[in-house]
């Protein structure tokens, strides 16, 4: 069996490359700017911004270019999110929204369970309070 870089980079060729992380991205950021408590998270004149992180990010960690590290630097993702509160409640919400988002690419069902058990570990990894 190969590396996970190489499952990855398989996984961002197979589903369509940018365009298809763009339009799952897109999707995911209808339904979190519709959110209540997802909304406040995302100021919304940053919206592209956010998009374009979180498009990109993804490419490069399934395969792609290598575009969110050389234009933001390490991901660090923890890092990032330090400053926002994420709880489980706004954990299940984040996945809420993104699954969705996957069940709009019409993806085989082996590529979107890749995608998706990557997003269910991130979004766990990202929870650093149990406050409310």
């Amino acid at each position: 069996m190969s590396d996970n870089l190489s499952e990855a980079s398989r996984l961002f060729h197979r589903v369509g490359g940018a365009a298809t992380f763009d339009a799952l991205v897109r999707a995911f950021y209808d339904g979190v700017m519709d959110d209540p408590d997802l909304a406040p998270m995302y100021p919304s004149e940053d919206i592209e911004g956010a998009i374009w992180r979180l498009s990109h990010f993804l490419q490069q960690y399934f395969g792609g270019p290598t575009t969110y590290s050389e234009q933001r630097g390490h991901p660090r993702l923890r890092m990032r999110h330090a400053a926002f509160a994420i709880n489980p409640h706004a954990k299940e919400r984040w996945l809420v929204h993104m699954r969705s988002a996957v069940t709009t690419l019409n993806l085989a069902p082996m590529d979107e369970s890749e995608l998706s058990n990557y997003l269910e570990s991130a979004a766990l990894s990202m929870v650093n309070t149990f406050e409310a």
